[in-house]
């Protein structure tokens, strides 16, 4: 079973890429999307909620973790490896910052241009990847904390999704080849390509590709499987079904709940819904 790891609904749109190119292999989806969103956390914090949801995963089952959270893969993915799956370990975590930056740099004319969360453009994660491929090609970075969660209200195409995407734009007009580095932004399409007249490369394809490559050469990290797949969440599951069928492209049954209790993630038969003062 492969698991796959995201801030709550945005990595469903790579899960949605993945399961087209490996549809007979199991997936567990973690979606943190009672903690989200990760793209203005601190990075002490986002070390801590990577740490648990990796664990959880492994704790499910999963030998194989695909971080498709772009915030957590430039910021948390080589801690994570070191922590988990370093050598001798019978684990493996892989990221989507790479597969991204190959991708750019192979189609790119000369300026690629990054739009990401703002943790992820603080990062410097995606200028540092690209350079290393192609140190010559000149990497532009624009962060657009507002784009997330208008997408996640379902405001994706409306006009004030529109405007909001054009003042994130203008600063990358001379770009020829634009990076989506976050999950989320591949439903905002139809707008990005109003505003934006250049190359606009959703990393998630080639993510996928990078993924058959690695189980070809690793065919040991992944047991018998029967196109199976589960999800975790941390939110609201009824919320995570209803939302999430939008970023996965199909609907979604069943969701279990999962919380933080004394620093771990751990499964929770019912979600408890509180109103008013609370007391402990």
């Amino acid at each position: 079973m492969i698991g796959v790891y995201d801030s709550g609904f945005g990595g469903l749109t790579v899960l949605r890429r993945l399961r087209e190119r490996l549809p007979h292999h199991d997936f567990l989806y973690l979606g943190d999307s009672g903690r989200a969103p990760y793209g203005g956390r601190d990075v002490h914090t986002l070390l801590d909620f990577a740490e648990q949801c990796v664990e959880r995963l492994f704790e499910e089952g999963c030998r194989l973790v695909v971080v498709a959270c772009n915030t957590v893969s430039c910021v948390a993915l080589r801690h994570l490896q070191r922590r988990y799956a370093g050598p001798g370990s019978e684990r493996r975590i892989l990221g989507i910052t790479i597969p991204a930056a190959e991708a750019a740099v192979a189609v790119s004319e000369g300026h690629v241009g990054v739009l990401a969360t703002t943790r992820t453009v603080s990062s410097g994660t995606f200028v540092t990847e690209i350079q290393k491929l192609a140190p010559r090609l000149r990497v532009t970075q624009q962060a657009a904390p507002l784009l997330a969660p208008l997408i996640e209200e379902g405001w994706e195409s409306t006009e004030i999704a529109r405007l909001t995407a054009e003042r994130y734009l203008a600063p990358l007009r001379e770009v020829d080849t634009l990076v989506l580095g976050c999950t989320h932004y591949p439903l905002m399409l139809p707008v990005l390509r109003q505003t934006f007249h250049g190359r606009l490369l959703d990393p998630a394809p080639f993510a996928a590709e990078r993924l058959l490559d690695w189980l070809e050469r690793h065919p040991g990290f992944t047991g018998p499987s029967q196109g199976r797949l589960s999800f975790l969440c941390s939110g609201d599951p009824a919320s995570f079904r209803e939302h999430g069928a939008r970023f996965l492209g199909a609907p979604i049954d069943e969701v279990v709940h999962i919380a933080e209790e004394a620093g771990r993630l751990q499964r929770r038969t019912s979600m408890q819904v509180v109103t008013g003062q609370i007391l402990r």
